[in-house]
């Protein structure tokens, strides 16, 4: 507990933790703007085109601002103390040194266990409040519908904040491992959907975008992530992406001098 406790003093004593968060529940502010905008275009259409008109899921599409400002926060909850060599002075108050990660991941993970429903959730009710019955009622379906794949959505932002620990120890270097989750948010997709089936489906399939449709038994029909993926099979994925890097790092920290 005292090694935890010690990780959570770190961390809440840091000015960019508190920016960090503030960004990713700005999440519902922006996706508020986004959804008031697009209700604003729909009124300003022809009538005619009105009932041809769709919007995507703006809490699916908002969802990659937490997940990478978590992907951060855990990255620099571990790089930030090999630039200051503080890492020394806590691997020598805790020789095993897995316990220091192992008390990281319980902290940034947690954090982003609340942050990732917060935004998730409220960007779904702000979109709904704003969109209303527009775009052929996209947003007025029950809720209950909506909760698998809401609730789905929002444990990735844990997953990348896992995620950017892991690397950042394996790492130990804040730009390599924000490179690394930048690409797997945005340059990869891009560069899976280009590449000739099925190689296409295959990968995309397993791509962290593409893994809250798949285990909650839906598909990804319209983005270019596949749906080759059982929903068991999508969540053990999700889960290797969060516990897979961080094992590694472990192992690794165990066998370097530091």
């Amino acid at each position: 507990m005292s090694v935890l406790a010690a990780e959570w003093l770190k961390i809440r004593s840091v000015r960019s933790t508190y920016v960090i968060l503030g960004i990713s529940l700005a999440t519902v502010l922006m996706g508020f703007a986004l959804a008031t905008m697009a209700a604003g275009a729909f009124d300003n259409a022809p009538p005619a085109r009105r009932p041809d008109a769709r919007i995507s899921e703006l809490e699916e599409a908002m969802v990659i601002v937490p997940q990478l400002c978590m992907g951060i926060l855990g990255t620099l909850a571990v790089t930030s103390e090999y630039v200051t060599s503080l890492i020394r002075t806590s691997f020598t108050v805790v020789p095993r040194r897995w316990p220091v990660l192992g008390a990281k991941a319980v902290i940034v993970g947690t954090l982003g266990l609340l942050v990732g429903p917060v935004a998730v959730f409220g960007t779904y009710a702000v979109s709904r409040l704003a969109i209303g019955n527009r775009f052929s009622g996209a947003y007025t379906g029950p809720f209950i519908d909506k909760l698998p794949i809401l609730v789905a959505t929002g444990l990735t932002v844990p997953v990348f904040a896992l995620l950017g620990l892991g690397l950042g120890a394996l790492l130990r270097s804040a730009a390599a491992a924000i490179a690394v989750i930048t690409g797997l948010v945005y340059v990869f997709p891009i560069i899976i959907g280009n590449i000739p089936e099925p190689w296409s489906e295959r990968l995309g399939s397993i791509m962290i975008g593409g893994l809250p449709r798949q285990i909650t038994g839906g598909s990804n029909d319209s983005s270019v992530y596949g749906s080759l993926l059982s929903p068991a099979a999508a969540t053990a994925v999700l889960l290797a992406y969060a516990i897979l890097p961080l094992l590694a790092a472990i192992w690794a920290t165990q066998r370097r001098d530091v």
